[in-house]
């Protein structure tokens, strides 16, 4: 199963007050795990970027002046994501601004059924307590020390970790193998203790039942074999 982990950085909260992306991240995930396939890409939002919002991912009117506009990278990003399910922390966020810019294009929009929102499954999974993307990583003891800003895909990154835990985590046993898997060349070895059978001693009354209801209804019983059949 093919799922896109996905972060975008903002000129601000709202498209309808004429805010843009100046940044999105995503990575692919296969059957829950990261395959390594990445999207990164940083954007002109053809407007000023606000003091407040580079505080938060510093990104700075400089560092974007000379990179893509939106509409130079959408066939690119539709192509990535493809048809599968996109999660995002707060997906109503992301999903707000993706759709705002493909509209602005001519593209169709997503549907809010494509988006899985881990902040939903998060305050779900542990009402009342802090769900940021941060306090997630410090319940699950993931490293985001080098953390210093807002970032799509470091957050994308890290999200991808905070979602394999939200759905249980890595299973005992769980083992990547690599690519010589398939050849027969590398094996998964898990070890496991090993318990010695142990005897279960019928009691002599359930075994006196057992034998007066096969001789009393089944005839020729394969039980009673070589046994004298009691009167």
């Amino acid at each position: 199963m093919r799922e896109i982990v996905f972060d975008t950085e903002t000129t601000g909260f709202e498209p309808s007050e004429g805010h843009r992306l100046v940044e999105i991240g995503a990575l692919e995930l296969i059957n829950h795990m990261p395959t390594g396939v990445t999207f990164h890409k940083y954007i002109n939002p053809e407007r000023e970027i606000p003091a407040d919002a580079t505080r938060v991912h510093g990104i700075t009117n400089e560092r974007v002046a000379d990179c893509p506009l939106f509409a130079d990278i959408a066939d690119e990003w539709l192509e990535f994501v493809g048809d599968a399910p996109m999660i995002a922390h707060n997906a109503a966020f992301d999903m707000r601004f993706i759709n705002a810019e493909l509209g602005w294009i001519g593209k169709p929009p997503y549907a809010p059924e494509r988006f899985i929102d881990t902040l939903a499954m998060a305050r779900k999974k542990f009402p009342g307590s802090p769900v940021s993307l941060d306090a997630l990583c410090r319940r699950f003891s993931i490293d985001n020390s080098h953390r210093e800003f807002h970032g799509a895909l470091l957050d994308t990154e890290l999200l991808a970790e905070v979602y394999l835990e939200l759905r249980g985590g890595r299973q005992p046993g769980l083992a990547l193998v690599g690519k010589g898997a398939a050849s027969g060349d590398e094996r998964v070895h898990i070890d496991r203790p090993y318990r010695a059978p142990r005897p279960h001693a019928v009691p002599d009354a359930e075994q006196a039942a057992h034998r007066a209801f096969l001789e009393k209804k089944v005839k020729k019983s394969l039980w009673l074999a070589g046994d004298t059949p009691s009167a």
